[in-house]
């Protein structure tokens, strides 16, 4: 589309960020998750955004990982919470905002920032869908799969600095580099969303207004579930179960992860 001589090029519209970030969901599933896993995935997370310039920017940063059921398998805080001035890196709400976000997850079984961008295709507000003021609907929080077993996320890993897309990609891309490593094998990096149509992007023509409030009515992920055999991610886009991760040593697993994540 012309969009001038001197203009950049048009940004992805909220349909195309949401079919993005189901894009990812379907590309990015696990071989097995386990506490270790959820130790090395966490202890990435920290690193990359103690080394990147937003630690500079803002700071602070919450990090979570749990299983769906609401067991904790990894949990810190980058920065501190307070100090004698009433003023800190993190503020007193983060961990409240990371569990709304989380919740979105445990109820929907997509990331929080899919969520968050299909409703603003939708234009519609978190109180006009009856959404409860308790599920923060903000990038950030993304759910674990695994490769065999398509009925429900096993596991939700999320952090929260206050940038929606910000920390979507964060956890996006420790979640493809941490695959790349257990598989010695290259993951594809989620394909760039070309289309401005919701329901042409999804494959099956079920508009981002039917799909969103539908997922939102739901009780929790495993109510839906069990009415299909596919996760709703894998009914709008291509199912990756042939993109097989090789089984890894853990023993040199573990090793090399602890020289890469070591500050």
């Amino acid at each position: 589309m012309f969009n001038g001589f001197n203009a950049g090029p048009i940004p992805p519209s909220e349909a195309e960020l949401a079919t993005q970030a189901l894009n990812e969901e379907a590309l990015y599933r696990f071989p097995s998750f386990d506490a270790d896993a959820a130790v090395m995935l966490g202890l990435s997370l920290r690193k990359r955004f103690r080394s990147s310039s937003r630690h500079v920017k803002v700071r602070g940063m919450v990090i979570s990982i749990q299983t769906i059921a609401g067991h904790t398998l990894f949990s810190c805080t980058v920065g501190n919470l307070g100090g004698p001035d009433g003023g800190g890196d993190v503020s007193l709400d983060s961990w409240a905002c990371l569990e709304g976000m989380i919740a979105v997850v445990r109820r929907t079984g997509h990331s929080s920032y899919y969520v968050e961008k299909g409703m603003n295709a939708m234009g519609k507000t978190q109180k006009q869908l009856g959404i409860q003021t308790d599920y923060k609907i903000n990038g950030g929080a993304f759910p674990i799969w695994l490769e065999n077993a398509p009925c429900c996320p096993i596991a939700v890993v999320a952090c929260y600095s206050g940038s929606s897309q910000d920390d979507h990609n964060l956890v996006v891309t420790a979640v493809r580099d941490y695959l790349k490593k257990i598989g010695r094998e290259s993951v594809p990096a989620p394909p760039s969303t070309t289309m401005t149509s919701m329901g042409t992007s999804m494959g099956t023509g079920t508009s981002m207004a039917t799909s969103i409030p539908t997922i939102m009515s739901m009780q929790h992920t495993g109510h839906s579930h069990a009415q299909s055999q596919r996760p709703p991610s894998t009914e709008w886009v291509r199912d990756p179960a042939s993109r097989s991760i090789h089984d890894y040593d853990r023993d040199e697993q573990h090793t090399q992860f602890e020289s890469d994540y070591r500050d």
